[in-house]
This record gives C-alpha cells, structure tokens and sequence, in this order.
C-alpha cells in the first residue's frame, strides 16, 4: 500500500470559510441551474426529512455546508485524475455525495450517477428529486454487493457514512480493479480503519483533507501504478 497527499484544495480555514450558499458559490464554479437544482433538492430534502427522517432536523439550518458542499468538494479531486464523468454512489442514502454530483453534472450530456440504495423510501426520494431537477440520474433499489459486480464501468465510486473504508473497498472492488477512481469522504478516526486488512495492498491510498470539517479527510483509492 502507497500512500501520498493527494491534490492540493483549500482547507476550512482559508479565505472563503464562510457557510451556506455563498460559501458553495465562491468556492465551485457552479451555474445558476445547479443553484436552482439545489435550490429545488434543499427544499424536497427538508419536506421529506419530516416525515422519512432521511437527514436530522439539526441539520436544517446548515444543509449547504453540512451536505451540499461536502459533496461538491469531491468533484474538483476527481477531475485532477481525470475523467469524472460516470460515477456509483453506494448506499446513496439521501443523496450525499451521488444526487448533488449529478446535480453539479447536470448540463453535461455524457455524464451519468448511478445512485444504489437498499432502502425503497430513500429510493423513492431519490427518484422525486431526480424528476423534480431533470437529472438522468439511474437509482437502483439493491444492495451494492449484489449489484456491483454487473454495473458498466465508472470513472469514480463513492460512499458516504456507508461502512469501514476496508469494506467500501471491497465492496468497490469490482470497479476499481477496472480503473475507477475511489473518493471516500472519512471522519478523524480514518488511521483505525487502516489497520488489520490485506485489502490496501491491492491500492495506492492518498488523502486530502474536507473543506467541511477541520479533522475529515477524503480518502483516495486507486491502482497501483505501474513502475
């Protein structure tokens, strides 16, 4: 296992470390349809978590920030790999980070997010907002294990609060072992999920710290190169 930093982005304590949607405007070269898409999912998101719990009522008051922009910083660390175009979330939840991708990948026509979800309430929500903001978004009610395997190729797969990163891993391992990029967003505890496991021997791992939250890294999991 190799591990690095991963590209450079501006951490939580410089120039634009202010919250909210102008925090999001400032920091992602975002249009105004995808302010307007989000706009639109902020509102479902918080019509929905009233009576299907899909994110704390806590959190209401800071959903840009707390859910909007810890996914967006994503694509940016995507695009220094490359194509980021084509992406699986797995256990897409509410829709972090895999709706607000699409999202943010809307006017591109050959993007495509593949959003998997056990759940069928949440799928339904996922479903809702995709129709709501004209996203060609694919939700597969399924269990990421049973279906991964069969999924066309990504250039990136992510999860969000799903599992431990050693079984994000090998639940990615189909797609990685392909090519695809691995994006992870972990918590301060990341180095206790490093521990005990053979799986990252397959991978180069690399870390970059959240926009979002001082002590979160992304977690980046690709291929070993080649030397």
């Amino acid at each position: 296992m190799k591990r690095g930093t991963g590209p450079k982005v501006s951490g939580p304590d410089d120039a634009y470390a202010d919250t909210g949607k102008a925090n999001a405007l400032k920091r992602f070269d975002v249009s105004r349809e995808t302010i307007e898409r989000l706009d639109i999912y902020e509102t479902l998101l918080i019509k929905w978590s009233k009576v299907k719990n899909l994110v704390a009522p806590s959190t209401f008051p800071d959903l840009w920030t707390r859910h909007f922009i810890d996914s967006l910083q994503l694509l940016p660390i995507a695009r220094e790999y490359g194509a980021a175009l084509r992406w699986i979330d797995m256990g897409a939840g509410a829709g972090f980070p895999g709706l607000v991708l699409a999202i943010a990948l809307a006017e591109q026509p050959t993007a495509k997010v593949i959003l998997v979800e056990s759940d069928h309430r949440k799928c339904a929500f996922l479903r809702e907002v995709s129709r709501e903001t004209g996203l060609q978004t694919e939700v597969i009610h399924e269990r990421i294990e049973n279906v991964v395997s069969n999924l066309e190729t990504a250039d990136c797969i992510t999860a969000r609060a799903l599992a431990p990163l050693s079984k994000l891993a090998e639940y990615a391992l189909p797609q990685l072992e392909k090519g695809a990029l691995g994006l992870f967003p972990k918590g301060q505890h990341i180095d206790d999920e490093l521990t005990n496991t053979t799986i990252f021997s397959k991978f180069d791992l690399s870390f970059v710290p959240s926009i979002t939250e001082t002590k979160s890294r992304i977690t980046i999991v690709r291929q070993q190169r080649q030397v």
